[in-house]
């Protein structure tokens, strides 16, 4: 930041349409059971599509895993199971994804996808409260990545149980952590506003180093100490 002007210089390009087609040119396309999913979703819950993650996420997701070595992966928030698909493919062999979700209605794409792209077998999908799975998971550092894309209210509470449970060096990617843009003026008790409160309560914990990113709704990257 400029010490003479305290208001910082943005440097990013406006997002039209025509530079988003350019960016998902220059990534990894769609596979066709990431492209059937897509268009499922759509179809069959238009009013709830919004929930699936971005298109450019999905190969950002997959990097991260290759990236980190990643072979235990716990998911947060799997809706119809992009997200979980993109990073069950680029996992070894012998990895797992865990899979935590609340409905059976939304992950019944979820479970077709996987058995289409032949990854079924790499997803434990567990269908409860996930602050309930992931008290019940063994609470010595075991999770190399967790992606964290549920209700906000909750992200402060599952990154509470995340974190002890990562490995040195393990990394949790939350999104939507600027949420349209409102969490520099969020309602109170709206959802910017729990990812308001979630975004400081990252930035202030010093067991992680973490990364806040203008990606789709807003990333942060956070790596175990």
């Amino acid at each position: 930041m400029d010490a003479v002007n305290d208001v910082p210089e943005f440097k990013g390009p406006q997002i039209t349409p025509e530079l988003y087609t350019y960016v998902l040119a220059h990534n990894p396309p769609l596979d066709p059971a990431q492209r059937a999913l897509v268009d499922i979703t759509h179809s069959a819950l238009p009013d709830q599509a919004i929930k699936q993650v971005a298109r450019e996420q999905g190969p950002l997701l997959a990097f991260l895993v290759r990236l980190t070595g990643a072979r235990h992966v716990v998911e947060v928030g799997t809706f119809t199971g992009l997200s979980a698909l993109s990073m069950a493919r680029a996992l070894p062999a012998d990895g797992t994804l865990v899979a935590l979700d609340i409905s059976e209605e939304w992950t019944a794409y979820a479970r077709r996808a996987w058995a289409d792209a032949g990854v079924a077998d790499r997803v434990d999908l567990r269908i409860a409260p996930a602050l309930d799975s992931l008290r019940a998971m063994p609470t010595e550092p075991h999770i190399d990545l967790a992606f964290l894309d549920a209700n906000k209210d909750g992200y402060i509470d599952y990154w509470e149980e995340l974190v002890p449970r990562l490995r040195p060096g393990g990394l949790i990617v939350a999104d939507n952590v600027l949420f349209s843009g409102e969490v520099t003026a969020p309602a109170p008790g709206s959802p910017a506003a729990h990812m308001k409160a979630f975004n400081a309560h990252v930035a202030q914990d010093k067991r992680m180093e973490s990364v806040m990113l203008t990606v789709a709704d807003g990333v942060t990257l956070a790596r175990r100490l």
